[in-house]
């Protein structure tokens, strides 16, 4: 593997008895990247990062995380990643001071208590319980404890859930500085525009594999078409040129107009010469880009069009949860587990805190 290379993944499946989880999924993640691995409900990312994160071997291909085995290389990977869940499992009871005091114990050289606090914006919280921390105050803890041991890479799992307009912006422009000064990212959330806004590269899984990899630029051009709307006049929509395949809908006092195309730049110069030469204002012109939502829309399609008559994806029943949502709701078993690996000192810890009021 190449020093280069963070993460790699090679024709990785996972089963859960007879359904498949994950089926044949490849990618790798470059140090000093982000790469947001998305997908839909069920898609079989939750599963995917279990594997990456050592909490489940694969059932077949390979996974490595800087050269390891994420399972059987887990004690020496632990101190060089930093994991943030999307339930991190507190101790209600412990201060925001005490908590971090407690996980600082788990590393070598972990950041100051005041130093990780600054970071997430809780240096005015650090004596308030943690049971008294708002939705968002919790994941931006979770965020610091992600960070405490100065990780290499970093694994963020709907990092900004809950977080008001402030805190999610606070929190997306660490990452960006974190990310600058050399930290790799794999991230995944339901927030399209943060994947739009910070990875350098996207995977997208659907039904269990992976349906699109590349740059933000190459999943959107090869998918995301991009929409021209404009308002016109009724009789002038009619004369639109046949060759910019518009879409026209009555709207009051005229039409709507809209215009999908892979080439907007070609579509809007023609547009413009057009309304030009019949002297046709066009005030309220918008162009807008693809984005990752359409992406995800054009996913099922993809499939009805795919399916033979009355046949389905193998490994995918098309009734009950999905393998992602019932594993997700049986995670209770790596919530809150930071490197020690061992839950029953973390609570020896957190009680001999709670006594002794550190």
């Amino acid at each position: 593997m190449s020093t280069d290379t963070v993460i790699q993944v090679d024709d990785l499946r996972v089963d859960y008895g007879a359904t498949t989880a994950v089926d044949g999924v490849s990618f790798s993640v470059r140090r000093g990247e982000v790469f947001a691995l998305l997908g839909t409900n069920g898609a079989g990312k939750t599963t995917t990062l279990d594997v990456l994160e050592g909490y489940r071997e694969a059932t077949a291909g390979s996974a490595t995380v800087f050269g390891l085995d994420p399972v059987s290389g887990r004690d020496r990977l632990a101190p060089r990643l930093g994991i943030m869940l999307q339930d991190a499992g507190f101790f209600e009871t412990l201060t925001v001071r005490q908590t971090v005091t407690a996980w600082r114990r788990f590393y070598h050289r972990p950041r100051s208590l005041e130093e990780t606090l600054g970071l997430v914006g809780l240096g005015h919280r650090a004596d308030t319980r943690v049971a008294s921390l708002s939705g968002g105050e919790r994941r931006r803890l979770d965020l610091g404890l992600a960070l405490l041991g100065h990780p290499e890479l970093l694994f963020l799992d709907e990092p900004t859930t809950g977080m008001d307009p402030e805190g999610r912006h606070q929190s997306l422009e660490l990452v960006s500085q974190l990310v600058r000064e050399g930290l790799t990212v794999v991230l995944t959330t339901h927030y399209l525009e943060e994947a739009e806004q910070l990875a350098d590269r996207v995977a997208i899984m659907h039904r269990g594999t992976l349906r699109r990899l590349g740059t933000l630029e190459q999943v959107l051009a090869e998918s995301g078409d991009s929409r021209i709307t404009v308002g016109l006049p009724t009789e002038a929509a009619a004369l639109l040129p046949t060759d910019l395949h518009a879409t026209v809908a009555p709207r009051h006092g005229g039409s709507h107009v809209e215009i999908r195309t892979g080439d907007p730049e070609s579509a809007l110069r023609r547009l413009l010469a057009w309304g030009e030469a019949h002297g046709i204002p066009m005030p309220d012109l918008e162009v807008r880009r693809g984005s990752l939502e359409d992406v995800f829309l054009a996913l099922p399609d993809e499939d009805d069009a795919a399916r033979m008559p009355g046949g389905g994806r193998a490994g995918h029943g098309s009734g009950g949860a999905r393998p992602d949502d019932r594993v997700g709701d049986t995670l209770s078993s790596r919530r809150g587990r930071r490197p020690s690996g061992d839950p029953e000192r973390d609570v020896r810890v957190a009680a001999s805190l709670t006594s002794t009021g550190a």
